[in-house]
């Protein structure tokens, strides 16, 4: 009798052994849990104030990056290399905003407005338009869906183009991971709105949950009744963000996912107010950054490299057992493909909406260098839509009355220096400008070497003119379009697609997902059923899609 028992806990012990490891070898899944404009500000970055239990608590199980860094302090060029892992001004997609893109639209849907009352700096008019990057150049989602990965996002495609229809397996407000086919694992974009800017007046009915007078108020900000209300507004907002992503992991761990899916965390570029958007130093760069493996892995870990957002997607290729392409300027942090981390982190910022301006910086975890090449004008200059938020319209008008004082009226300086160096260590507001104090001639010396080896590098076209680069795009200023698809039939019933269009993707529909808004990135000839209707279309970034085609194979 005991022999038999010790064969029959043997046969069990090996069973559950067998369970474990087919579980593991389960291809991982990625969730991105994206925020806007928010610096790293939150409880688990020392943070006292704002309230944030489900992010501190990720923190906790998971890895903390101190010096993570957006390539601009605004959302569409940011996002424009994240997607794509490549500097937007190296690609001509530094001016934000080219056109209405922020959210998917099918082709038909697109519409590019020829006037919108926006000047380049030789004063000719910038109609909407989408940046074209070289042929080389996809978003990296399309490598995942060639890998069999449903990819999804929950709707923000804010990338200085509209969105190929390949890009996503499916772009909308309700698509979750659930969405994945059966057994399909899955890349799933989280966006989290509630922290962006104009939540601060669109939400300033809604209760408080920070007190006004508990805010810890910026050195450049007066301490007024408007900037701690606005503050207070700003972390609730966050503290409601943190309600939500609390919502999504507890999700994923009723749906028996946490331990098979790694989570990142982080923000589009850093804070949403005066001097943080829009800005090109460690306000308005540096962002919070959290990975959660499985199983905790490295749980509790502080990572101090310097990293860009733009490292997110060859981060997750690496992850995924795939090499990033060749071309990218992201960097894997992680993985089997892991690469030498950063020295510097660079910044970019040039037209914001109607207004135009011109300067680049040198980050290293330490030091900010700003080169400001339009020197003769103001260091905040006019923008509509961020004076809606009450208190940077009555700061504006404060300082136009002459009744800001010290650090704060240093942002409002009518021109701005040639050169700016802050030491964070000693001045974390970046008030105290270093570049013409001869203790720190060797620093402003070696910032300002690399940072014209980084424009060198990647032919910064800031120095082009906004006109000239949209006709780079689209010669005569008319939009190209991509050719249609064109069907080759092959042997056993398998199908080829082709377009003549260099650098463009195909997708295609067959069943009932003919005449969707959901597309199948083509990328290896199709197995086709007799009389089944296909449908195709393809599209390069920046171009008109092409006509949709169809065959009925026989």
């Amino acid at each position: 009798m005991k022999i038999n028992q010790i064969i029959i806990l043997l046969c069990c012990v090996l069973s559950i052994n067998c369970k474990s490891q087919n579980k593991s070898k389960k291809p991982l899944n990625i969730v991105w849990l994206s925020t806007e404009d928010m610096g790293p500000i939150l409880g688990s970055y020392g943070n006292k104030v704002i309230k944030t239990p489900n992010l501190d608590k990720l923190a906790k199980e998971g890895v903390r990056y101190t010096n993570a860094y957006a390539t601009v302090g605004v959302c569409a060029p940011s996002r424009f290399s994240i997607i794509t892992g490549v500097y937007s001004a190296r690609l001509g997609a530094h001016n934000m905003r080219t056109g209405n893109y922020h959210n998917y639209k099918t082709p038909e849907e697109v519409t590019h407005k020829t006037y919108i009352g926006v000047k380049d700096l030789t004063g000719r008019n910038i109609p909407e338009y989408e940046v074209v990057p070289p042929t080389y150049v996809k978003p990296f989602t399309e490598i995942l869906r060639k890998k069999g990965y449903y990819a999804a996002n929950n709707f923000k495609c804010d990338y200085q183009f509209n969105a190929p229809f390949t890009t996503w397996d499916e772009v909308s407000s309700n698509v979750s991971y659930r969405n994945a086919p059966n057994g399909k694992p899955f890349f799933y974009v989280r966006n989290f709105l509630v922290t962006h800017e104009s939540r601060i007046w669109q939400r300033k009915d809604k209760p408080l949950t920070v007190k006004p007078k508990d805010i810890i108020v910026p050195a450049y900000f007066a301490d007024i009744p408007e900037v701690r209300q606005d503050i207070a507004r700003k972390y609730s907002n966050i503290e409601e963000m943190d309600r939500q992503v609390g919502i999504i992991i507890e999700q994923l761990k009723k749906d028996d996912l946490l331990e098979n899916t790694i989570i990142m965390f982080w923000s589009d570029h850093g804070g949403n107010l005066l001097r943080q958007k829009r800005a090109v130093g460690n306000t308005g760069l540096n962002v919070p950054l959290i990975v959660r493996y499985p199983d905790k892995k490295m749980a509790g870990k502080v990572d101090n490299r310097i990293v860009s957002l733009m490292d997110l997607g060859p981060t997750v290729l690496s992850l995924l057992n795939i090499k990033p392409p060749k071309h990218y300027d992201g960097k894997a942090f992680a993985g089997n493909f892991e690469q030498a981390p950063r020295k510097y982190a660079f910044g970019t910022a040039d037209r914001f909406d109607e207004t135009t301006d011109m300067q680049r910086s040198v980050l290293d975890g330490r030091f900010v260098y700003i080169k400001n090449f339009l020197p003769q004008l103001p260091l905040i200059y006019r923008n509509k839509y961020r004076e809606q938020i009450t208190m940077n319209a009555r700061l504006i008008e404060l300082n136009r009355q002459k009744k800001l004082k010290g650090d704060a009226a240093y942002m409002f300086m009518k021109t701005k220096p040639r050169e700016e160096l802050y030491d964070l260590e000693n001045d974390p507001y970046e008030v105290h400008n270093l570049a013409g104090d001869p203790k720190y001639a060797k620093n402003l010396s070696k910032y300002r070497k690399a940072l014209a080896a980084w424009q060198l590098e990647i032919g910064d076209r800031g120095f082009i003119p906004e006109h000239d680069l949209i006709e780079m795009f689209w010669p005569e200023m008319i939009q190209p379009i991509t050719k249609n698809v064109l069907f080759f039939q092959q042997k056993r019933g398998m199908l080829q697609l082709d377009c003549k269009t260099e650098g463009a993707s195909i997708g295609y529909q067959t069943g009932k997902n003919i005449g969707t808004r959901n597309w199948q990135l083509y990328h290896e000839p199709i197995k086709t059923k007799r009389n089944q209707k296909i449908v195709a279309r393809a599209i390069r970034i920046g171009f008109k899609a092409s006509e949709i085609t169809s065959l009925n194979p026989n």
